[in-house]
């Protein structure tokens, strides 16, 4: 045996006699095990989250009211005993299960009372009411006693919006009737022929014009987003209307539940600590040393290898090789790179890593014991997917190489191909995977080929579909709105003097003069922003999947205007921050939330009480939006070659990358699909350098058989031409649009009755005016009007 292959097997024994009897640390190891107990105790635990479609109903019925409408409730109480002063049956709760239990009772009260049809008439009053918006476009700042009524009737419906939707075990079966019934209501085109949430999207375009400035939108999004989430169902809903539509379609079964396999995935290891960059720059100094020097070293006590492991971490090396191409040249990029640079995720290392780490390669023997690859996941979580054009294109490839000729797009035929491509194609099939959105397309192609075949299309009124029909013709300023909204909450974006004031309800009518105040409002202002975000993120990624599944095309153009107007972008700018700061921000008062206010004396609140903010472990609305946030960044990119290189360009990378230290899994796992689709494209560089991000991508994320994501064969001969991709998608669209609601489309086809005594013989309904007019009629058009005699016997010839 040469002497090489003996080191690594005489250092662990000498590594283990040290711990037996180690000598007396210098101040350098003192330093360092100082250092790395501080790490140890900032490194980020894992989130005990569990992502749904909302939080608890206590929390999301607080977030509807504002700190700085904690004195209104007592002046609520003051205006309810004066008017039920001979019933006066207030204040009679003295818990908050107590308070949630009867109000869930009044609710349903309430709504067989006819409650919520009377507010609605009066919201209508108030968005019309001219003066007091030409008043609040005239006033230099806005507050709320501005929103006073609008306040008090958004908070009502949105309290019997969120109690009705949340069914329990003990509901009674007259309640279960009336969440039906007030569900179909809120769905159907009830209010003036259009859905309850067509109207409060015009609300918040009138805001967004700056023409209502004084509209609360926090409670108006709020509402907006509960009121579809109840007409139109939640993530557990949309997976059984998938399940069923596929089930229509005669589709084979998914392969498995999303929802429960994100469930079950476990968060990966955040990372690298600033202890081991610190060992790296060690480490780069020495530059490379022999291993029989550092054996040398070893004997005197001055190893440059920790105590117990011979080998530098692989997650602190990637750290330091770590060359992003698409870092900025600035001092802030350069800053962040030495503070915040990715080492990828924590894990087995890579065979090909422990190449370039131990030079001559290892021994058989592993290096790592044996119990810490049995903690490794023993499969996959999915299953992996073939799409039909998949098999097509490796076809089509096996036939250029083999005979010199191709089929087109048949999948069957396989004369000529040598065996081990017949076997290929049986793996692939065996994983084809045809999508709802697949056989949507095909059937609007065959419609729009042949139109007087196949008849018109048979539309089922879903609340999707009645909402999307209504949102159809005001579509893209509804998305712009929203994301104007989006970009004022971002704690990202700077205070413009041309940007909209989303303040309007939150700031009172008198400014803190305290330092106390001051504080309050400052985290009121926070949480505030914070339930915009939340609110906005969740009613868009509702909207984008519940479009995507009533038909592919909706999708699309919703889709298209969100790119249109720099969604993409905007996204990841709310990205490129202290994400972590972000989910651990504590922007809360418990003693000042609903329903705790009103139950509990309020005790004196402290500089050191607001400061200390509550002890969950994270934030649960922050935590939502982020993962709401990238999901909705997945949907707008997924099989779009020019979105993607649209997240090269901005340089996404880097900013996704950093999103991987939250100790989180199913944020971790929308990440990594991020960074996967835009893999090939980043270099090879890039790639070496981050051998752990690229391993928790194959761990986590689904595999496509085709897919040579981790690769990137012979991308720079595909050119990618963001405006053709994008106008050929804008066309399929148009069409789907004018074949499905354009009703006059058709006319072309109509047949046409060419007897003179049948079309004279057709009764025609005329207005109850008409004999009023028609002799004048007659004398305009007919009697006054020349006619050109030779005119007429010309055309005839």
């Amino acid at each position: 045996m040469q002497a090489d292959e003996m080191e690594v097997p005489i250092i662990n024994n000498i590594n283990s006699n040290c711990n037996k009897q180690r000598p007396l640390p210098n101040g350098r190891d003192v330093f360092k095990n100082l250092l790395k107990d501080w790490e140890s105790s900032m490194e980020s635990p894992n989130l005990e989250f569990e992502y749904g479609d909302t939080d608890s109903l206590t929390a999301e019925l607080s977030e509807i009211y504002s700190y700085t409408e904690e004195p209104e409730f007592a002046l609520n109480r003051d205006y309810f005993e004066e008017d039920f002063r001979s019933h006066g049956v207030f204040d009679e709760c003295d818990t908050d299960t107590d308070v949630i239990h009867w109000s869930r009772h009044n609710v349903f009260l309430l709504y067989d009372m006819g409650v919520f049809t009377a507010l609605l008439e009066l919201l209508s009053m108030e968005m019309d009411n001219n003066q007091a918006c030409s008043s609040a476009v005239r006033k230099p700042a806005i507050s709320l006693a501005d929103s006073t009524e609008l306040r008090v009737l958004l908070s009502i419906m949105y309290l019997m919006v969120e109690t009705i939707r949340l069914q329990t075990e003990d509901d009674r079966p007259e309640w279960r009737t009336a969440r039906e019934a007030f569900k179909t209501e809120l769905g159907s085109p009830l209010y003036n022929g259009e859905p309850f949430s067509l109207l409060l999207f015009t609300m918040v375009t009138k805001f967004c014009s700056m023409n209502a400035p004084h509209f609360p939108m926090k409670k108006v999004l709020l509402l907006l987003w509960k009121t579809i989430l109840f007409t139109m169902g939640g993530f557990e809903e949309l997976q059984e209307m998938k399940v069923r539509g596929r089930e229509r379609l005669s589709l084979p079964p998914l392969p498995e539940d999303s929802i429960k396999v994100i469930r079950s995935m476990r968060a990966a290891s955040p990372p690298a600590s600033a202890m081991e960059l610190i060992e790296q720059q060690q480490q780069a100094k020495r530059g490379r040393r022999s291993r029989r020097s550092a054996f040398v070293d070893s004997l005197e006590g001055d190893s440059p290898f920790p105590k117990k492991q011979p080998l530098v971490k692989q997650d602190s090396l990637d750290t330091y090789n770590e060359r992003d191409p698409f870092k900025n040249d600035d001092a802030r990029d350069e800053e962040e790179d030495g503070e915040e640079a990715d080492s990828g995720i924590e894990g087995e290392v890579d065979p090909l890593d422990r190449d370039v780490i131990i030079q001559p390669p290892p021994p058989p023997p592993p290096l790592r014991p044996p119990t810490e690859r049995a903690s490794l996941p023993k499969g996959l979580p999915w299953a992996p997917k073939v799409r039909e054009k998949d098999i097509e294109h490796f076809l089509e490839t096996s036939r250029n190489k083999f005979i010199g000729f191709t089929l087109g797009n048949d999948t069957e035929t396989l004369v000529g191909l040598p065996r081990p491509i017949h076997e290929s194609v049986k793996t692939l099939k065996q994983h084809k995977y045809v999508s709802i959105a697949e056989m949507q397309i095909k059937r609007e192609e065959e419609l729009q080929q042949c139109p007087m075949t196949l008849g018109e299309e048979d539309v089922d009124e879903t609340p999707t579909e009645i909402l999307y029909l209504g949102m159809l013709p005001n579509l893209s300023q509804y998305v712009i709105a929203l994301l104007k909204l989006l970009l004022a909450a971002a704690p990202t974006s700077k205070a413009k003097t041309d940007s909209i004031n989303i303040l309007a309800d939150v700031l009172p009518e008198e400014m803190p003069i305290t330092v106390l105040q001051s504080m309050k409002l400052g985290i009121d202002v926070n949480r505030h922003k914070e339930i915009i975000v939340k609110a906005i993120s969740a009613l868009l990624l509702l909207l984008l999947k519940h479009l995507k599944l009533n038909h592919i095309y909706q999708f699309e153009i919703v889709s298209q205007h969100l790119v249109f107007a720099n969604c993409i972008p905007l996204i990841l700018k709310f990205f490129n921050q202290n994400i972590m700061s972000y989910i651990s921000a504590k922007n809360s008062i418990c003693v000042l939330d609903f329903p705790h206010c009103v139950v509990h004396e309020m005790p004196e609140l402290t500089a050191e009480s607001l400061e200390a903010g509550d002890s969950n472990q994270f934030c649960w609305r922050n935590l939502f939006s982020c993962i709401n946030l990238l999901r909705i960044l997945n949907k707008l990119t997924k099989w779009k070659h020019s979105r993607t290189m649209m997240l090269v360009v901005f340089k996404s990378a880097p900013i996704l990358k950093r999103a991987l230290k939250v100790k989180q899994a199913m944020m971790q796992l929308y990440v990594l699909k991020l960074l996967k689709i835009q893999t090939k494209y980043l270099g090879r560089q890039w790639r070496k350098s981050n051998m752990k991000t690229m391993s928790a991508i194959y761990q986590k994320v689904r595999h496509r058989l085709n897919d040579d994501w981790a690769y990137g064969n012979d991308i720079d001969a595909r050119p990618w031409d963001f405006q053709a991709e994008e106008c050929a998608l804008r066309e399929s669209i148009e069409k789907f649009n004018s074949r499905r609601y354009d009703k006059n489309q058709n006319g072309e086809f109509a047949p046409v009755d060419n007897c003179l005594q049948s079309v004279l013989g057709q009764r025609v309904e005329l207005p109850e005016d008409f004999h009023y007019s028609y002799e004048m009629w007659l004398e305009r058009e007919v009697f006054s009007q020349p006619i050109q005699w030779e005119g007429l016997l010309q055309q005839a010839q």
